[in-house]
């Protein structure tokens, strides 16, 4: 991803309804608190980029509380603009590393989404991967119940590199499609997903599920 520079991103975050700033203070409190309007599932994208995805699944399904991380304030921004246009109570963003997960959320995640990762294809930088075991580990705790992760990809290596790594770690794969865009199968689109589709890239999904 080439990232452009937002002078005033963080100005734009923190004035923001739809920006969680003090995202450690409310540990535990995401299920229960005031951060959403109702207590409901939380579903968690990580790595959200401009925000396409998760604004699509909200609209789509307002029983479900969303949460949106981005490691980047320049690209959560642009979210950001895009959702203070709208009237969505069930949707928030916070910029973090992945890394840090376990100091944000205590066993409150129902769902992970990972749309078009960062392959790392380097051998060497394999632990960087979302689904490597370092990430898998980090997961496991912020989990309410069942661990289910959604990954979508244009990289079949890290496709198939996910997939080994998720039933390494006890998951099962539930579900797939290495053509989703004709799958029919029902799907909100990232933008990177638009750009790929249009190109006639293919693009691989799982969804893995451990007990």
């Amino acid at each position: 991803m080439r990232l452009r520079n937002v002078k005033n991103a963080n100005e734009i975050l923190e004035n923001s309804k739809y920006f969680i700033k003090d995202y450690k203070n409310n540990k535990g409190k995401y299920i229960y608190g005031d951060i959403f309007s109702k207590s409901q599932p939380i579903h968690l994208e990580i790595g959200m980029g401009k925000g396409d995805f998760i604004i699509d699944m909200a609209s789509k399904h307002p029983d479900i509380n969303f949460i949106g991380v981005e490691k980047y304030e320049s690209v959560a921004c642009r979210a950001i603009e895009k959702l203070d246009k709208l009237d969505l109570s069930n949707v928030k963003v916070m910029c973090l590393d992945a890394e840090c997960l376990n100091d944000v959320f205590d066993s409150e995640i129902d769902v992970i989404y990972l749309n078009f990762s960062d392959p790392w294809p380097k051998k060497r930088h394999a632990k960087r991967r979302l689904t490597s075991e370092i990430f898998l580990n980090v997961y496991d705790k912020i989990f309410r119940n069942d661990c289910v992760i959604i990954q979508k990809t244009d990289n079949v290596n890290l496709y198939v590199s996910s997939i080994i790594s998720l039933m390494n770690h006890g998951y099962e794969i539930v579900d797939y499609n290495t053509d989703l865009a004709n799958s029919g199968y029902e799907n909100s689109l990232t933008e990177y997903e638009s750009k790929f589709i249009s190109q006639g890239i293919k693009i691989n999904y799982l969804k893995a599920v451990k007990k």
